[in-house]
């Protein structure tokens, strides 16, 4: 883990696109931001892991007989 120390208005740089810059620091909290490309996808780590515990959750919850979808995605038949 890289640990540095930034003032308030200083800024790291990651992979040359993504800039993180200290806003304020008061009272125990420090607030960030954060400027990316649009296609960079940035949450915070406590939602993350919740879409990442959803997604598990999802994947383990598949019916295992696929086929009650026959109804709603019908197969295309060439004639």
């Amino acid at each position: 883990m890289l640990i540095l120390s930034r003032k308030v208005g200083e800024a790291i740089i990651i992979a040359g696109d993504i800039k993180v810059r200290v806003l304020e620091s008061k009272g125990g909290l420090v607030k960030l931001g954060v400027e990316a490309p649009d296609q960079v996808i940035i949450h915070r780590e406590e939602i993350y892991l919740r879409i990442l515990e959803e997604n598990k959750k999802a994947a383990l919850d598949s019916p295992d007989d696929l086929s009650i979808l026959a109804d709603v995605f019908p197969l295309k038949r060439n004639e």
